[in-house]
């Protein structure tokens, strides 16, 4: 079923695509030898070891060190990639599907995947994988909270077979969904398999995740995942007070765009240079709290600066969370809705994530073959949808372990106008993990 634009809650929808394939064995790509291979392979006792003894500390600090990879992410997509274009995309979706290429890797390309996912094992990344699925993703909308579809697939060529250890990650960690696919002669129809799996994981937000000629004869594995978020805000907006009003863009001209507006008391903190805004939204029967956080510059210019405190420590977001509700004087969100949709492969090895792209023995412990040594991750295609409006976001109240920069009184009045560019981030409060981020630079363009 296709949900309505116009008429729906916030909306959030993310899609990551990896494919790999097989290198030629003519190829002139020399392959790693790894002087002490890690065996990446993990029994049941380990993995059952590993998901009951983990601590709350444990979760906790290991979603610290995702949110510094997913920052680390944002600052490069955001300040360096596409710095003026609105943008939103899910890091956590990007850490699963690298999550899963690392566990069916071994030696310096598992080193360096562990490295970049600021995982000390391969152990210690799928207990983290397997609590978010079954702590965070499960669908909150019978209890009366937001609506949550987190989903893995994995497609692979009819002539391999998955290694027994790294089907058994694939299917008890991540969920996810293994189907056989006939590269080599219908490289056409299993791309567009993958699309309708994707359109439907989405709700139908998410349509054409591989573009044409993504995949072809050479690909052997596809590994995807959808994350899809529908919340009603807490408090919702009254459509009727929403109204045009000028928004400033980054090159000093203006336009008008529909801003949703509110008298009622808000979360809302105020920094050094910028202040940040709770919307919380409804929470359901359980304990997880989803928000969406706006972080607004002073400055009409001043998001490129944002980005850079955003990206000077890994606790950024759980030091600037507004934890208590204010008066507000000038109240203005202005409405949007965003598509935005990359291939990540470039970005990744700018960032030092470079082995898996490069073949070699890397990625031999996915599949009971030969040809595994001549795999690599050929592209990660990563896909996005969000709509902000009166009906909702995501619901999330502060976090109790909040270090205020500035005190304030709560008979002070504050203003939260975002009429010019700022961040967005949505997270689930009491663990922590970040679902989206991107930025608003223009709320026209959808």
């Amino acid at each position: 079923m296709k949900l309505s634009t116009s008429r729906h809650a916030n909306t959030w929808s993310k899609h990551p695509i990896l494919s790999l394939s097989a290198l030629p064995q003519t190829s002139t790509l020399k392959p790693f030898r790894s002087p002490s291979p890690i065996n990446p392979s993990i029994s049941s006792a380990s993995l059952l070891y590993s998901t009951q003894k983990i601590t709350q500390m444990d979760i906790r600090e290991s979603i610290t060190q995702q949110t510094h990879v997913s920052i680390t992410l944002a600052n490069h997509l955001l300040s360096k990639k596409s710095p003026n274009s609105n943008i939103v995309f899910s890091p956590l979706s990007l850490h699963v599907v690298l999550g899963l290429v690392a566990a069916g890797s071994k030696g310096q390309t598992l080193d360096q995947l562990l490295s970049f996912l600021k995982s000390n094992t391969i152990d210690d990344l799928n207990a983290l994988s397997s609590q978010l699925v079954s702590l965070v993703f499960a669908d909150g909308s019978p209890s009366g909270g937001p609506r949550l579809s987190f989903a893995n697939g994995v497609w692979v060529d009819q002539t391999l077979s998955l290694k027994p250890s790294f089907k058994q990650i694939v299917d008890g960690v991540y969920n996810a969904a293994s189907n056989q696919a006939d590269f080599q002669t219908k490289a056409i129809e299993v791309a567009n398999e993958v699309n309708s799996w994707a359109e439907k994981q989405t709700n139908g937000l998410i349509k054409d995740i591989l573009p044409a000629g993504a995949v072809n004869n050479t690909t052997r594995l596809i590994f995807a995942n959808a994350v899809y978020f529908k919340g009603t805000w807490n408090e919702k907006f009254d459509p009727s007070k929403t109204k045009d009003y000028d928004f400033h863009l980054l090159n000093g001209t203006k336009i008008q765009a529909p801003f949703m507006t509110s008298k009622k008391k808000q979360f809302v903190s105020s920094y050094d240079g910028f202040k940040v805004l709770g919307l919380p939204y409804l929470q359901g029967e359980d304990k997880r709290r989803f928000t969406m956080y706006l972080y607004l510059p002073d400055a009409k210019d001043g998001l490129p600066s944002l980005m850079e405190k955003i990206s000077s420590g890994s606790d950024f977001l759980e030091r600037h969370v507004p934890y208590q509700k204010v008066e507000v004087g000038q109240f203005l969100i202005p409405k949007f809705k965003i598509s935005f949709a990359f291939e990540a492969s470039e970005m990744l090895k700018e960032l030092g994530l470079v082995l898996p792209f490069s073949g070699g023995e890397g990625l031999t412990e996915m599949v009971e073959s030969s040809i595994g040594g001549n795999l690599f991750v050929s592209s990660i295609h990563h896909k996005s949808f969000v709509e902000v409006n009166e009906e909702g976001t995501e619901a999330a109240a502060a976090s109790a372990a909040v270090v205020m920069l500035r005190s304030l009184r709560t008979d002070d009045k504050i203003d939260f106008v975002a009429d010019h560019p700022f961040v967005f981030v949505i997270k689930e409060d009491m663990t922590g993990v970040v679902l989206f981020m991107g930025q608003v630079i223009d709320p026209r363009d959808s």
